[in-house]
C-alpha cells in the first residue's frame, strides 16, 4: 500500500521548495523534519547592516524598505540592533515556506527522526508510523566537517551554525581565527572585520577558494588583506593550545593567538541516522552518490541540495530540487546541467560567477580557440559616481562567439551574473551582448562593454594572422628567387 507519491526527508529551504513543488502538481507529499535552517540569510543580513555603512560618530545606516527612509543605529546597540535587524529578516524569509503555509497546501507534516527500512517494502519509520511512497527525496542538508587537530576540541570553538551565539552578546570577542575553505567563511570574515574585529582566515588551499576564477581569487584576497585582513593561504593548522587565558594556534610556522576560533570548512551530508545501507544507498567521502537524474543508488530515492555535495547555495539546491521532483514523479529523465547555473560570495565588493573558469577552459581548449575579455569597474560612469570603482568584469568566449564562463567582482555582480547565465543557457552569442543599449548610467554597461571587446580582439587576432600569412609567402616567393 502506498500513502505517497513522494516523501521528503529533511526541512532545508530545498526540502521544503521540493515540497512546494510536488504539491503544484498535483502529488501527495509527506515532509519529515521540517526544521530548515536560514542561517546563511541571517548571515546576508548582517552582512548588509554593517556593510561599509559605518559613520563618523561610530553609529551605522542602513535603508529601511518598508517606509524607504534610513535608520541610524546608535554605537550602544548596534550589535543587538543588527541582530533585530537579521532575525526580521529570516523570520519574514520562514514565513514563506512556514508549516502553515506547507499544510495549507497539502503537504502532510511529520516531525521527529526516522530511518529507512528495507522488509517487507522500502518505506521510512518516524514516529512508529511507517512512510510508503512510491519515491522518497533527501535533502537533509550537510554539516561542517571539524578536522582533526590536536587540542581543537579541548580548546573550544565555533560554527556557522552556533557562532550566533557570540553575536547576540553585548560584545563580540575581539580576535578571531576562521578556518576557512568556503564562500560563507569569506563572507564572515569580512563581516567580523566590519564589526571592528581583528580577523585572521586560514585555507590549505593555494588559492582562497578554489574553485574561483584565479585572477578574480587573487583580487578577492588583496581586497580583504586591504581592509587589515590576514589571509594565511596553503596552510594547516597542526595544533591549537590554551595559554595563560589565551587560545594559541600553530598555522604552518606561525603562532596565532584568538580569543574565539571559528571552524567553517566544508561539509558532509546529513545522513548518519538515515540507515541508507540497508536500502543500497551508497555514499564517497563527503556526498552521496547520485546520477545525472539525481537518483542515489536506489533508482526509488533521489537527493537535491549540500547533501549531494558541493557549496550551500540555495539557488542551485532549488534547482536540484525542480529536476528531483519532476524525474521522480514523472519518472522523466532530466538532467541537472550546472554549466549555466551562477554562484555567489556576497562580499563587499561582491563575486559572482558561471560556467567554466579560465583554468578549466584552458584545459580543454587549445590557446587559439577562445578569447578572455576583461573590462574594469572603473571605466563607468556610475562607478565613479557611487564610488566604487573596485571590481572586474571577466567573459571567456570561444572565437565563434559563444560564451563559455564569466565572473564578476564588483558592484551589482549578484544581479549582472544572471544575464551571463541567461546567455550561456540559451546559446546567446556575445556579439548580442555587445548590442545592449543598458540605461546609462548603469552597471550593466559593463556587459556590454565587455562584449563589445570580442570584435576588436578578434579583429586583432585575424590582423595578426593575415600579417603571418604575407610574411610567409614574402619569405616563399624571396626563398625561390
Amino acid at each position: 500500500m502506498i500513502d505517497y507519491d513522494v516523501v521528503i526527508i529533511g526541512g532545508t529551504p530545498a526540502g521544503r521548495y521540493a515540497a512546494l513543488a510536488a504539491t503544484q502538481l498535483r502529488a501527495t507529499v509527506a515532509l519529515v523534519e521540517p526544521q530548515p535552517s536560514y542561517d546563511f540569510l541571517k548571515l546576508h543580513a548582517v552582512s548588509q547592516a554593517v556593510r561599509g555603512l559605518q559613520l563618523p560618530d561610530n553609529s551605522f545606516l542602513w535603508g529601511n524598505t518598508d517606509s524607504s527612509v534610513c535608520t541610524v543605529v546608535k554605537d550602544t546597540s548596534v550589535l543587538a540592533d543588527t541582530m533585530l535587524f537579521a532575525d526580521g529578516v529570516v523570520a519574514h524569509a520562514e514565513e514563506q515556506h512556514s508549516p502553515t503555509v506547507l499544510a495549507a497546501k497539502g503537504v502532510d507534516i511529520i516531525y521527529g527522526n526516522g530511518q529507512f527500512q528495507r522488509t517487507p517494502n522500502l518505506a521510512f519509520a518516524v514516529n512508529e508510523r511507517l512512510l510508503r511512497a512510491r519515491t522518497y527525496l533527501l535533502a537533509t542538508g550537510s554539516h561542517c566537517i571539524i578536522p582533526e587537530v590536536p587540542g581543537l576540541t579541548a580548546v573550544g570553538f565555533l560554527t556557522l551554525d552556533n557562532i550566533w551565539q557570540s553575536f547576540n552578546q553585548a560584545t563580540l570577542p575581539q580576535h578571531w581565527v576562521i578556518m576557512g575553505g568556503t564562500p560563507q567563511s569569506i563572507e564572515i570574515v569580512q563581516t567580523l572585520r566590519h564589526l571592528g574585529c581583528q580577523v585572521t582566515l586560514i585555507v590549505p588551499y593555494p588559492h582562497i577558494l578554489p574553485c574561483l576564477d584565479l585572477e578574480v581569487a587573487y583580487l578577492l584576497q588583496a581586497q580583504l588583506e586591504a581592509e587589515g585582513i590576514w589571509v594565511l593561504t596553503g596552510t594547516q593548522i597542526t595544533q591549537v593550545r590554551y595559554i595563560d587565558g589565551q587560545k594559541w594556534l600553530q598555522a604552518g610556522d606561525k603562532a596565532i593567538a584568538a580569543d574565539e576560533i571559528l571552524v567553517a570548512t566544508p561539509g558532509k551530508p546529513n545522513i548518519e541516522s538515515l540507515n541508507l545501507p540497508a536500502v543500497g544507498v551508497k555514499w564517497h567521502s563527503e556526498r552521496l552518490l547520485v546520477n545525472p537524474q539525481l537518483q542515489t543508488t536506489n533508482r526509488r530515492i533521489y537527493a537535491c541540495g549540500d547533501v549531494i555535495g558541493g557549496f550551500a547555495c540555495t539557488n542551485i539546491g532549488n534547482y536540484e530540487a525542480r529536476i528531483a521532483i519532476q524525474n521522480a514523479l514523472f519518472f522523466s529523465k532530466q538532467q541537472v546541467d550546472y554549466g549555466s547555473l551562477p554562484w555567489a560570495i556576497f562580499t563587499n565588493p561582491m563575486v559572482a560567477q558561471v560556467g567554466l573558469t579560465e583554468s578549466l577552459v584552458q584545459r580543454q581548449y587549445s590557446q587559439d580557440k577562445f578569447i578572455v575579455l576583461r573590462q574594469s569597474f572603473k571605466t563607468l560612469a556610475t562607478a565613479q559616481i557611487q564610488d566604487v570603482t573596485t571590481g572586474i568584469c571577466k567573459l571567456i568566449v570561444l572565437q565563434n562567439g559563444e560564451i563559455l564562463g564569466g565572473s564578476i567582482f564588483g558592484a551589482q555582480a549578484e544581479e549582472l551574473i544572471n544575464i551571463v547565465s541567461l546567455a550561456i543557457a540559451h546559446k546567446i552569442k556575445v556579439h548580442r551582448l555587445a548590442q545592449l543599449s543598458p540605461i546609462y548610467p548603469s552597471f550593466s554597461e559593463i556587459l556590454q562593454s565587455t562584449s563589445a571587446l570580442w570584435h576588436q580582439q578578434k579583429f586583432s587576432r585575424n590582423i595578426c594572422w593575415q600579417e603571418f600569412l604575407e610574411d610567409f609567402f614574402q619569405f616563399r616567393r624571396n626563398w625561390k628567387i
